[in-house]
């Protein structure tokens, strides 16, 4: 029986982040690791990959818009791209790797103590890509819902990089963060759920300036300085995502950070 759940977001390729993640006493208790998509899309999306695999059964992942679109990527389904680091990410990884995010599934279901039946996707149940915020409207939180069943108490979302807990028509909402592109704040962003803590937004505190000059220096991303100084350090501050993304939740129009 699964009774707490570690959940690592938006990873992004950035594998000392993981690995520091991972060292966390609390993850490694956990019954579960759930990855609630955009795992590789960064300047170390191969070794990022390998190190997840290598956890097998104990972590369950979710695929995000961006693992969607480096198999587009890789496999010459699409030339749109929605980031720089993306297309040159697609072509680091490896025939099973791509494989492997193409297989998974857009949403898990887990019943968890103090939480009941809970719903892990990366944007929102039903599109992985739709914007909702932590002061998203009632009725954008509506919309997005209208795939689930009434059943499901708790929703677990990523993709916005900023980590939130509120209620949203008696359901409880959680978006665990960023753990490699953190927006409002660095360090690696994470949640643990279940449990004795039920919900617990977490931040595993970074040496920025090691974790940089390694992505550097490992990374055959020709960008990859300029990558790490601006996400690792969350060069983009809560409010300046919040007014970017804000648009794409039906209340306007504009761009999301780059």
């Amino acid at each position: 029986m699964v009774t707490q759940v570690a959940v690592l977001s938006d990873i992004h390729g950035v594998l000392p982040a993981l690995e520091a993640v991972l060292a966390e006493p609390a993850v490694q208790a956990a019954d579960e690791i759930i990855l609630t998509g955009d795992i590789a899309a960064g300047p170390q999306p191969v070794a990022t990959l390998d190190l997840l695999t290598s956890l097998g059964a104990r972590a369950t992942w979710v695929r995000g818009n961006a693992d969607r679109e480096l198999v587009e990527f890789a496999r010459g389904a699409t030339r749109r791209a929605p980031d720089r680091v993306s297309p040159w990410a697609a072509k680091q990884l490896r025939a099973d790797q791509v494989a492997l995010l193409a297989a998974l599934p857009t949403a898990v279901e887990r019943v968890l103590p103090g939480l009941g039946r809970t719903v892990f996707c990366h944007a929102t149940p039903r599109d992985d890509e739709e914007v909702v915020l932590v002061d998203s409207a009632l009725d954008r939180w509506a919309e997005v819902f209208g795939t689930l069943d009434e059943g499901v108490k708790t929703v677990v979302c990523g993709h916005s990089h900023m980590p939130f807990l509120r209620l949203a028509h008696g359901r409880t909402v959680i978006n665990p963060g960023s753990v490699g592109m953190p927006y409002g704040g660095a360090g690696a962003h994470w949640a643990l759920l279940g449990g004795d803590c039920r919900v617990s937004l977490r931040r595993t505190a970074l040496d920025l300036d090691a974790v940089c000059a390694r992505i550097a220096a490992e990374s055959g991303y020709p960008r990859a300085a300029e990558f790490a100084d601006t996400y690792v350090r969350s060069r983009f501050s809560d409010a300046d995502a919040i007014t970017a993304f804000g648009p794409r939740d039906g209340r306007g129009a504009g761009q999301t950070p780059e």
